[in-house]
Order: C-alpha cells, then structure tokens, then sequence
C-alpha cells in the first residue's frame, strides 16, 4: 500500500496517529500506537502517549494469567480498559494461529517471537509443545539487562512441567544485535539440556535472535 504525506504547513495542524493510520493502513503504527487507537484517549495525568508507552512495556513483559492484574496496576487503565487491551491481544493471537501451529524446523517459531527484538532488555521466552510439535505456550520467563536476562531451570519449565509438553524451545533476544552465543549462553544451553533429559522433556533448541538474523544452536551442532 502507497504510503501518503500529509501537508500541514498551512494550517500548522499535526497529523495524528488516526490519520495517519487510515491513509496508510492498519500496519503502518508501531506498537506504542497501535495501543494509542486501541484506548483512544489518556487521562489528565497520564496522556495517551505515556499511558500507551506503560501498556506496551507491561505487555511485553507479562505473562497471560499476570496481564490484566499488571494492567491494572497502570495509573488511567483499571478493569474496563485491561480487558479491552487482554481482548486484543487474544483475539490477534486466535487469528494468527499461534496456538497448534506446527514448529519442524527453527526458523517455524521466529515469526511468533519475533517482536522480542524490538526490545530494549533481553527477554528469555519459553515455547512448549506437544507430542505433534504443536505450540501449547510461549511465556516469558525473565527480563533481563541490556545484555543478561538471569534464568533458572526451576522458573523455565515449570510451565512445561504444568502442561504435560513434550518438548521445549527457548529462546532470546540479544539487543546489542550481535547473533552468536556467549559464553553464558552456552552454559546456561548445557544446564538446561541436562535439565530438560532429568524430566523428560525433549530440549529442542536454543535460538537466539535479533532484528535481521538468528542462531540456533540446533543447527549449528551444539546440542
């Protein structure tokens, strides 16, 4: 879709995000935004920009059954409006198919993690899946620094453990950008694998990602 210029040097009016929104489609706002059309309005000391701006951080860094309470806890959000914004996010992720979606192969689950690499701190994520490679679950476990996101066996498969998976898939983004393995991460990868035999639960790979590339460790042998 062409995308359009508004010309407000005569009238010194500003485009807003709906404007610019339905001249260039629903795919042009970023993140941020998109919570801004979502909610439509701030309040007097919370303005939509800033509001948005603390939804999204709390989004990213929440789980399903913490979302709403998390939300809530944003001064000029309250019940109605997490509910509004928990209902987006289920409905997005019903109609992207996330849940059975088939994982053969690495590069299958970047997609569904792949707004990872739009944040600022690593973010250790967790997808589990059944018996068919079917995702049952993506969480995230930890939220780290700029360049460490601290993680324990116990905190990344208890989800898995709770779900009966048969498989697990980890997963982090790297931030500084650089796609290859440190030396924490390949330990971190032989703790967990070890982990992983003692409870029976199949480790199937160790991706790392970042805005123009991944590593799997699958695939480079070190599994």
């Amino acid at each position: 879709m062409q995308n359009y210029i508004l010309d407000y040097s005569k009238s010194g009016k500003q485009p807003n995000i709906r404007e610019l929104t339905l001249l260039n489609g629903i795919s042009y706002p970023d993140d941020e935004e998109l919570i801004m059309l979502i909610l439509g309005k701030g309040t007097k000391n919370n303005p939509i920009e800033s509001l948005a701006e603390k939804v999204t951080k709390t989004i990213n860094s929440s789980n399903e059954e913490e979302l709403i309470p998390n939300l809530k806890k944003i001064n000029g959000m309250g019940e109605s409006r997490a509910l509004i914004i928990a209902a987006a996010l289920e409905l997005g992720r019903r109609r992207r198919g996330i849940l059975r979606s088939s994982i053969n192969a690495p590069k299958d689950v970047i997609p569904f993690l792949q707004h990872y690499t739009l944040m600022p701190t690593e973010h250790f994520i967790t997808v589990t899946v059944n018996g068919a490679k079917e995702i049952l679950s993506t969480r995230v476990v930890s939220v780290g620094t700029i360049n460490k996101a601290l993680i324990h066996p116990r905190e990344v498969f208890a989800n898995a453990v709770s779900e009966y998976a048969s498989g697990i898939i980890c997963c982090h983004n790297h931030p500084c950008g650089q796609c290859y393995p440190s030396n924490a991460d390949i330990d971190s990868t032989k703790v967990l694998q070890k982990a992983a035999k003692i409870l029976g639960i199949v480790f199937m790979d160790h991706i790392i990602i970042t805005k123009e590339d991944y590593f799997s460790f699958l695939e480079h042998g070190m599994l």
